[in-house]
């Protein structure tokens, strides 16, 4: 058994779906496992048939048959996943799922809360509730997990007590009737959606089940990235999530899966999508973005932002995450190549450079990579692979 790591270098939309995909390609009976954020992500993959699909609910893998597990890192939202899962049987797959039975539960009234106060005080939140879920479960009593799901009487008095806390917080009765008729389509929609999802406890599921599945490549699928973690990113532009390798190092490390490595991605050149800080502002970006980028405009982000790519800020984020990851296998994915016009530009101590390629710039940062990976497409059937680097 192996695992692999897959983490965003950025603000996010690297190609972290991109390359969960190609990972799964190159596995033998692989398992897709989610080790922070939720329904708030949106992972892209493209197959070679032109069938696009983008992932939030399900795994990256889930096109070919790969299935998911969603840890007690993550959230789910089962009007989220019921919207994915009617996608996903229109184009003929029947995703499989495992979700462990501590996974937090987004609700109506997180979504509806969420949105109120982004209109206030403008985080970049995609107002899809997963801040709000995570505060609530950390910060009250007010728990939902994924097993209540199955019991209509105490999902009826959770979440009848999660209105009064929102009321409570808000001073307000919360009657608005996009949220009643929101709530209803919730309940309604259950009954649809739980016959797909299969509940695991963690300890039984990683030292039994993945044994008797077969699995042996685990590929722990990332969320965001780390400059949106809550710990080292930009503070309030952050998600309230680890999405360094801290929580997939946890259960590695808790139930000995194997050897382990590392896939660090980001794109040719910086995106962020909501407000926040993004280095190179004031650069000029010579590409051509793609006619079908995923993130675009939304009334809680605006639109994306795309600048210059910046080595200091690729540099912070892998120092981030060395304090969790010292002596695994590391590679770097480069993706969005074909975007780029001309020869790649990149900062160091805010001065731009060009380079003819990428592993002239990738040898600067600051980490001996084993296998540097490049995208020049949308499909990950197409990475290319260039080997070593020797930095250090």
């Amino acid at each position: 058994m192996k695992s692999q790591i897959v983490i965003g270098l950025g603000f996010g939309d690297e190609g972290k779906g991109l390359t969960t995909n190609y990972l799964c390609h190159q596995s033998n009976k692989p398992l897709v496992i989610r080790f922070s954020g939720g329904h708030q992500a949106g992972h892209t993959v493209v197959l070679e048939d032109g069938t696009r699909h983008v992932f939030s609910s399900f795994g990256a893998g889930t096109l070919n048959g790969v299935p998911g597990y969603w840890s007690r890192f993550c959230t789910i939202y089962p009007l989220g996943l019921f919207n994915e899962l009617a996608s996903l049987l229109e184009k003929g797959i029947e995703p499989i799922l495992y979700v462990d039975a501590l996974t937090l539960v987004t609700t109506p009234y997180d979504v509806f809360y969420n949105r109120n106060t982004e209109k206030i005080n403008q985080h970049g939140s995609c107002g899809l509730g997963f801040g709000a879920t995570v505060t609530r479960d950390k910060r009250s009593p007010y728990k939902l997990y994924a097993q209540d799901l199955f019991y209509p009487t105490v999902l009826k008095q959770k979440l009848n007590a999660i209105k009064k806390y929102y009321q409570d917080k808000t001073n307000s009765d919360y009657s608005d009737k996009a949220l009643s008729e929101m709530m209803d389509i919730y309940m309604k929609m259950l009954n649809d959606i739980l016959p797909y999802i299969t509940i695991v406890h963690e300890k039984e599921f990683f030292t039994r089940t993945i044994i008797e599945k077969g699995f042996s490549n685990l590929i722990f699928e990332g969320s965001q990235g780390i400059l949106l973690d809550m710990d080292y990113g930009f503070f309030p532009n952050v998600t309230y999530a680890n999405t360094t390798s801290k929580n997939a190092l946890e259960l590695i490390n808790e139930y000995q899966l194997g050897e382990t490595e590392i896939y660090y991605i980001t794109r040719a050149y910086q995106t962020r999508h909501g407000n926040g800080f993004i280095s190179n502002a004031s650069l000029n970006l010579d590409y051509s973005p793609n006619p079908n980028e995923t993130n675009k405009y939304n009334p809680w982000q605006g639109h994306q932002r795309s600048t210059p790519l910046d080595m200091d800020m690729l540099s912070y984020a892998l120092n981030c995450d060395a304090n969790y990851s010292f002596g695994l296998k590391k590679n770097l994915v480069v993706t969005c190549l074909d975007q780029i016009n001309g020869h790649c530009v990149v900062t160091k101590n805010n001065a731009p450079q060009t380079y003819m390629n990428t592993r002239d710039w990738a040898e600067q940062l600051p980490i001996d990579f084993d296998q540097i990976l490049e995208s020049h497409s949308e499909i990950s059937e197409n990475i290319q692979v260039l080997g070593k680097t020797m930095t250090y």
